[in-house]
């Protein structure tokens, strides 16, 4: 099974985009969320579903991890398959999507795509109190990254009070990689 890719995006099409691994092109289906974080962007890294029916093999692609956890979830659930799965993941962000979950929102539920008021009580029935690893992990990506960057500069010898005050002006969506290159510049500058 392809857990995960990384490669040059070829194209963009409705409901997936095309990436080049290796002088392959993989079809990914991706929500609308994740296909507009790669927009823009000459090389990415996609967490993989690997679905295989009788007749067809599909991947999936999600910018997170969360949201790949989420949509393994949705289609556990019974008549759930993997295009109505992306279908929810498209129509609102993972976060609310975990509160309905997590607050048994039938109505907000329902509203999404192909999901009717019985789908939607099958979802919170199955889901709810289930799903805390995903919060949990989100929570936890939020200050990863400032806090890998403070680490690595740390580790090349810099003093933690300059690196904490350097990395607290970066901006938090930056990559480990960038946040490094950015903050080695701010801090032989100090």
């Amino acid at each position: 099974m392809i857990a995960s890719l990384k490669g040059k995006v070829q194209s963009f099409l409705d409901e997936a985009l095309i990436l080049e691994v290796n002088q392959v092109g993989y079809e990914l289906y991706c929500s609308q969320s994740s296909l507009s974080q790669f927009e823009g962007m000459e090389e990415v890294f996609c967490h993989v579903y690997t679905h295989v029916r009788e007749d067809a093999i599909q991947l999936f692609g999600f910018s997170s991890l969360q949201e790949k956890k989420l949509f393994l979830s949705l289609i556990k659930v019974s008549g759930i398959g993997p295009k109505v799965a992306l279908g929810i993941l498209s129509a609102t962000p993972v976060e609310r999507i975990l509160e309905f979950i997590d607050q048994g929102d039938v109505g907000a539920l329902s509203k999404l795509p192909k999901i009717g008021k019985k789908k939607a009580e099958q979802i919170v029935l199955a889901l709810k109190d289930k799903l805390k690893f995903v919060e949990e992990e989100s929570l936890v990506s939020k200050s990863r990254p400032s806090d890998e960057i403070k680490s690595a500069l740390i580790h090349l010898g810099f003093k933690a009070q300059e690196v904490e005050k350097v990395v607290s002006q970066l901006n938090p969506g930056l990559t480990l990689q960038e946040g490094v290159r950015q903050g080695l510049a701010a801090l032989t500058q100090i």
